[in-house]
């Protein structure tokens, strides 16, 4: 048995500020998927992601009725006899493993589900939106659900606030675009509920919250308006800002030994980077006027292309 595949996603814009209401752009990412698998005899890994999918099923049964019922007897029958989440999503890398086993599951299980080939009015996408955020809860303690929407839907989701989102087109891509959205690996895995409580820790500050409102979410809205225009020049210019507010104001969720290099590409304007996802390790995301460039000066480092310009 193996079920559909399902994408990683990359949130582009909106990390932390769609907490509090910023605009978002997220993009379904191919490059790494995963799907529901079964098998007699399982690997450790199998095996880990079998005993994590019994936890999880257990967790399904206590979520309201009123929002979402799956067939708990059939997911139950299914892990007992070996089933597991195969997948090449880097796990606390901020590409939305869980989200796509949160998808595949609810694809596979949930009662009268809402379909991607459905007219996908914003209150489907709401009410999905909402279920998937009572599933994901089981990995994050707190998520927002909207990693498995990109990932069920697999088409690219403006956020515009909580309770207006929305499916969106973007630019198509510039096969040999100099311009490119990249991934830079950090080496290292990232975990989103520390970072998470590092952020509503600091939202008790007075300054923080005006810093926020002010300029991170200010230089996030203006990105993610910039990319769905086209409008490169402004959007670089937008990008660098916002960068440099993440580098004075979310430094614990920059791995130390990317201060520096953070810093760099701010001074030499070779690329400007970014949290992808939480933070605190994973991926970070980094824009580039000049893909090679950029290269050249992060010789050393693995970068993955996700987008060109």
């Amino acid at each position: 048995m193996k079920g559909p595949l399902f994408y990683s996603k990359i949130l582009l814009f909106g990390e932390y500020g769609i907490i509090k209401d910023s605009k978002g752009l997220s993009i379904p990412y191919n490059f790494y998927n995963g799907a529901l698998k079964s098998e007699k005899d399982l690997s450790d890994a199998a095996k880990q992601s079998n005993a994590s999918l019994k936890r999880f099923a257990a967790y399904l049964e206590t979520i309201d009725a009123n929002l979402v019922r799956f067939d708990i007897s059939a997911l139950k029958a299914d892990v007992e006899a070996g089933m597991y989440f195969d997948s090449s999503i880097p796990q606390g890398y901020g590409v939305g493993s869980s989200g796509a086993l949160v998808a595949a599951i609810y694809d596979k299980y949930a009662f009268d589900k809402i379909t991607v080939l459905e007219n996908l009015t914003r209150e489907k996408l709401l009410k999905l939106k909402a279920i998937f955020s009572a599933m994901e809860s089981f990995f994050h303690g707190k998520s927002s659900g909207l990693d498995p929407l990109n990932s069920y839907l697999s088409i690219p989701i403006l956020i515009n606030s909580k309770d207006h989102i929305e499916a969106t087109g973007i630019p198509a891509q510039q096969s040999e675009g100099k311009g490119a959205v990249f991934l830079l690996d950090s080496g290292s895995v990232g975990e989103t509920a520390p970072m998470v409580s590092i952020f509503m820790e600091n939202m008790k500050q007075e300054g923080f919250r005006n810093m926020l409102k002010d300029q991170f979410i200010k230089h996030t809205d203006a990105c993610v308006e910039d990319f769905l225009k086209g409008d490169i020049k402004s959007l670089f210019h937008n990008t660098k800002k916002l960068s440099k507010v993440v580098l004075n104001h979310f430094k614990p969720m920059i791995p130390g030994q990317f201060h520096d290099l953070w810093k760099k590409g701010l001074e030499t304007n070779d690329y400007y980077l970014k949290l992808c996802g939480s933070g605190g390790g994973g991926y970070i995301l980094g824009f580039a006027q000049d893909i090679e460039k950029a290269k050249q000066a992060l010789a050393g480092y693995k970068l993955e292309v996700v987008y060109n310009f």
